[in-house]
Formats: C-alpha cells, structure tokens, sequence
C-alpha cells in the first residue's frame, strides 16, 4: 500500500493542523467584521481586514455535495468506495474532507445531513472527517 497523500502545513496554516492535532477543528475569525472564513488567508475575504484570529468551532456540519469515488488513491486503497465531500460547517465556511461511519453509497450519503467532526491521522498529520451527528445515519 502506498503512503497516504496528505496535505503540507505551512507557516499559515499550523494554527489550524495544531487544533486538529488537539482535537479541535478551528477557523479564522475577522476581528473586524467578525466574519469566520476558511481556508486560511491572510486577510478577510469579505471586508479585506487584517486582522484576523484562530478560534476553536463547534465541529458540527451538514453534507453540501459529495462524489463517491471508486478508483484507490495513495493511502485509500482499503477504502473504497470512499466519498470526497463538501460540508457546510454551522458556522458557515465549506471545506472538503471524507465521510466516515457510514456506507459511502448515494442511499446513506443524504444531502443536508447532519454531521460532526472528528479526526484521523494520516502520516504526520490529524485530518479532520464527518460522520452522522451522534454516530448515527
């Protein structure tokens, strides 16, 4: 089996790989206009401010969009089918990550589902995933 491809944190971005690590999902809050925002940037994306602070977020979601994919990756050779989704976090941003806890079929992936975070880790790295809210489908 091939090593897991996983993202590169750079300076950044730590804030945010440091909160997984602490089992924790975080995003950048806008000092400003208090508007929350990922992925990580350096200035707000709707009211250009720079300051900009890390907070930790409820981790909870709802399924936005999702493709199932059956072709193995590097590091997702004893997972497929696995399902490359899109989730709407409570608090607003969307961010691409893996559903888990569920079968990755279009019966059981139902858009607008409720689900919450947790973490996997990868290499050197804890991932944030979504499962059903309460580990239930």
């Amino acid at each position: 089996m091939a090593a897991p491809v996983v993202p590169k944190p750079t300076p950044l971005t730590v804030p945010f790989w440091e909160g997984c690590a602490a089992g924790e999902l975080r995003l950048q809050y806008c000092a400003a206009c208090q508007a929350p925002f990922f992925p990580p940037q350096i200035r707000c994306p709707k009211c250009l401010g720079a300051d900009v602070e890390w907070a930790p977020v409820s981790g909870r979601a709802s399924l936005y969009s999702y493709m199932i994919q059956h072709r193995p990756a590097p590091g997702f050779e004893d997972r497929v089918p696995y399902a490359v989704a899109v989730v709407e976090l409570a608090e607003g941003p969307r961010m691409m990550t893996n559903i888990v806890g569920i079968p990755n079929t279009p019966d059981d992936l139902v858009l607008d589902m409720e689900l919450e975070v947790s973490f996997e880790t990868r290499a050197d790295l804890c991932l944030p995933v979504f499962g059903p809210l309460g580990g239930a489908a």
